[in-house]
C-alpha cells in the first residue's frame, strides 16, 4: 500500500470516475477526502467502505465547487483532520449541451466554474501545503475535448482546453518542488455524466438514444467502446508513484484512439 500516510482530496468522488479514483486510492493505503453531492445515506455507505479499505481516515465534505472559500475550506480541513493534501484529484464535472447561440449565459458560467476555475482554486490553496512537503500529485480529469472540439459543447470544450492550459502552467511553475501536474483526457467514459447528456443530444441533433450512443458518442472513438472509469482510476494512480515522478505538465489521451486521427 504504497500511499499510506498520504492523504488524497478527490472532487466530484460520490459517483462515476471520481469514485472510482477514491477506491483506488484508497486500496493504495491513502486518506481520502471524498467530494460531491448525492444521498447522504449512500455517501456514508461509500466513505465507511473507503475507511475499511485503506486503514485509514476517509472523510466527506460537500464543498461547493463554484464557491472558492469552500474550496480553500475543503483543503484546510483535509490538513486538519488527517495531517496532509499531499494528492489532489479535481474531477468534478458539469456539462450542457446546446447550439452556442442558445447556450444559456448561466450554463456557461456554472460550467466554467466547476470544471475549469475550481481547478485553479484548489491548486491555489495545496500547492503550499505540497511544497512544504516536498511531495505533490495534482491530476485532473480533463477530455478527449481538450484537444479536439465537437459541435453543441461549447462551455466544455473551452474549459478542458483551458484546463490543460492550467496543467501546463501550474507544472512549470512548481516542477522543482517535487510536485507533478498533470491531466487525464478520457474519451467518453460510462458515467452519470455521459448519459445524463444523451437525452439533450437527442433533442439536439433529431436522434434515437441507440443512435446517440452509435453514432455520436462512440462515433470518434476507433475501439467502439467506452473508458472505464476503474481505467481512468489505474492511470491516475500510476501518476502517484515514484516512478512517474519524471511525468509532469502533460495531457494524457485515454481515449481508444480518437485524437490519434
Amino acid at each position: 500500500m504504497f500511499l499510506t500516510g498520504k492523504t488524497a482530496i478527490v472532487t466530484g468522488s460520490t459517483s462515476g470516475i471520481g469514485l472510482a479514483y477514491a477506491r483506488a486510492l484508497a486500496a493504495a493505503g491513502a486518506s481520502v477526502v471524498l467530494n460531491g453531492f448525492g444521498d447522504a445515506d449512500a455517501i456514508e455507505a461509500i466513505r465507511v467502505e473507503l475507511a475499511a479499505t485503506s486503514g485509514a481516515a476517509a472523510l466527506y465534505d460537500p464543498a461547493d465547487m463554484r464557491e472558492p472559500d469552500q474550496i480553500a475550506a475543503l483543503v484546510e480541513r483535509a490538513m486538519a483532520e488527517t495531517g496532509g493534501c499531499d494528492i489532489v484529484v479535481s474531477n468534478a464535472g458539469i456539462q450542457h449541451v446546446a447550439p452556442v447561440d442558445q447556450f444559456p449565459v448561466d450554463k456557461w458560467d456554472a460550467i466554467l466554474a466547476i470544471n475549469l476555475t475550481s481547478v485553479f482554486h484548489m491548486m491555489r490553496a495545496a500547492i503550499p501545503h505540497m511544497r512544504a512537503k516536498g511531495w505533490g500529485r495534482i491530476i485532473s480529469t480533463a477530455s478527449a475535448h481538450s484537444l479536439v472540439a465537437s459541435p453543441n459543447k461549447a462551455a466544455y470544450v473551452a474549459a478542458k482546453h483551458g484546463l490543460a492550459g492550467l496543467t501546463k502552467t501550474v507544472a512549470l511553475e512548481v516542477a522543482q518542488c517535487g510536485i507533478t501536474v498533470n491531466c487525464v483526457s478520457p474519451g467518453y467514459v460510462w458515467t452519470p455524466l455521459v448519459e445524463n447528456q444523451i437525452p439533450d443530444t437527442m433533442t439536439a441533433r433529431g436522434l434515437t438514444r441507440d443512435q446517440v450512443i452509435a453514432d455520436v458518442l462512440l462515433a470518434a472513438q476507433p475501439t467502439k467502446q467506452f473508458v472505464t472509469p476503474e481505467q481512468v482510476a489505474a492511470f491516475g494512480l500510476f501518476l502517484c508513484r515514484d516512478e512517474a515522478a519524471a511525468i509532469t505538465g502533460a495531457n494524457l489521451t485515454m481515449d481508444g484512439g480518437w485524437t490519434a486521427a
